[in-house]
């Protein structure tokens, strides 16, 4: 079979991108173990596919780079709100996408022909108070926050001590969480600006992290240190998270292109 791809990033938040409407059954999660491999592969966060819904304009399933199926990806569905526009699937400016965790809303910006920016409506995120686990000998607080999908936000003084590559797998797959976790390390900077780094489960670190930041924004806002309209600095760039009115978190970020291309995919 011949797949064709585009390569796509969120803030370097980056997958394979697919348009798998017509295309049959596939071993999905072991085509993405394969298909992310930066060395033998083409090289992402995971796999991406377009499909067909029988309810919203296009449907979304995301594969993580070990192969594990993710119920939700912020980064991932701007992308697919760029790629139906400019690859011309439909020529709306808003469309209703059906995820694992729900259908989300993406408002496209356009100018001359191209998505300059695209607005998630990410629904309402449900904050689950704060605990502590144990880690490495300590306590660690974290608080629980689903954007549809599982976080963990820790937050920090200082950006410089956050202690990613030890705490991220370790809280990840703590048996606190049955299904594993995202994890995110914040520090707050203003009321209006938080710095974020995160590791996700079934990829590690990424340089963005879409759901991550709402749910870092949602934690923030629930210990009354920052406002409902926040700037979120990843190691990839900006997100605009706001809290609405009627409870909806909206996150507004770019999309890019990378190529496209063919890859010869064997039985």
């Amino acid at each position: 079979m011949t797949l064709h791809f585009t390569k796509m990033h969120g803030l370097g938040n980056d997958y394979i991108y697919v348009d798998a409407r017509e295309i049959p059954h596939q071993p999905w999660p072991e085509l993405a173990r394969r298909l992310s491999d930066r060395h033998t592969g083409i090289g992402g966060d995971g796999l991406v596919l377009i499909t067909r819904s029988e309810t919203e304009d296009f449907g979304m399933r995301i594969f993580n780079a070990d192969g594990s199926e993710a119920q939700m990806c912020g980064n991932a569905s701007r992308c697919i709100g760029k790629y139906v526009y400019e690859h011309g699937l439909t020529d709306r400016t808003h469309i209703h996408l059906e995820t694992r965790s729900g259908v989300r809303n993406l408002s496209l910006t356009v100018e001359d022909g191209k998505v300059t920016s695209v607005t998630v409506d990410m629904g309402l995120p449900e904050y689950m108070g704060r605990t502590e686990i144990p880690v490495g000998g300590q306590q660690i607080p974290i608080d629980k926050v689903s954007m549809g999908n599982p976080h963990a936000i820790c937050f920090f003084a200082q950006p410089d001590n956050m202690p990613v590559h030890t705490l991220g797998p370790q809280i990840s797959t703590h048996p606190h969480f049955v299904e594993g976790t995202n994890v995110e390390f914040v520090c707050v900077r203003s009321r209006h600006e938080l710095t974020m780094r995160v590791w996700e489960r079934g990829s590690g670190e990424t340089l963005a992290c879409g759901t991550g930041a709402c749910a870092a924004v949602v934690a923030a806002i629930q210990q009354g240190v920052c406002s409902r309209d926040v700037t979120v600095n990843l190691p990839g760039g900006q997100l605009h998270i706001r809290l609405t009115d009627y409870g909806h978190v909206e996150m507004t970020g770019p999309a890019t292109e990378v190529f496209t291309g063919e890859m010869k995919i064997e039985n």
